[in-house]
């Protein structure tokens, strides 16, 4: 059985065209769909790779129809492959899972998105290195000002934790983690004076 999907990106467009073309070509059942190709969550795609049985074949008019990204392509034809299945591309003729050519050509494609996606994380993380490098704090920036912690601190003495934090303008969660710090802190601090001061007394 071969199954067609059809898809247009606003409410404007008509699938009409594509079904057409997607017939033409011996689908017997052609599923269609008013969705953005970003979307992950696409209903009518879902119902075709549900419908499929091994030695089906899904076919598209164009791939850009099915997927808008090396990655998202590779992840549907893999999910067409455990069904499988095969699948067709009628305008991309080197997109066909049915032939040893096209086979081939797919998976050199994912041998490349696999490549890049190293040559990113790689390069990120060299990028990474070199800011620390050049004393480049990383992370997100902090949301108070040290002297307006000091400030919260100050005030914490006296008010409760959401009055700081509404009168500062941040979410109370902010002044709750640096009360919170600050108390570690100091009892660390407590702590090192008394071993301190124990090891004077020993000393004597």
């Amino acid at each position: 059985m071969i199954y067609g999907y059809a898809r247009v990106s606003t409410d404007g467009q008509s699938v009409e065209a594509q079904v057409q073309e997607l017939t033409a070509a011996g689908c017997g059942t052609v599923f269609r769909e008013v969705a953005s190709g970003a979307k992950t969550n696409r209903k009518q795609l879902k119902k075709a790779l549900e419908s499929l049985q091994p030695g089906d074949v899904l076919a598209v008019t164009r791939l850009d129809r099915l997927a808008r990204s090396t990655v998202d392509l590779l992840n549907t034809l893999a999910a067409i492959s455990a069904r499988g299945a095969g699948f067709r591309s009628l305008r991309d003729t080197w997109a066909d899972t049915t032939t040893a050519h096209g086979r081939l050509i797919v998976t050199v494609l994912g041998g490349l998105a696999e490549f890049e996606h190293e040559l990113i994380i790689a390069r990120t993380r060299e990028g990474r290195e070199q800011a620390k490098v050049r004393g480049v704090k990383m992370g997100r920036k902090p949301v108070l000002t040290p002297y307006q912690r000091q400030e919260a601190l100050n005030r914490l003495a006296n008010e409760g934790v959401k009055a700081v934090a509404r009168s500062m303008g941040v979410h109370h969660s902010t002044i709750s983690r640096l009360k919170t710090s600050a108390m570690a802190a100091a009892a660390v601090a407590e702590t090192s004076e008394m071993l301190a001061s124990v090891g004077r007394s020993e000393g004597m």
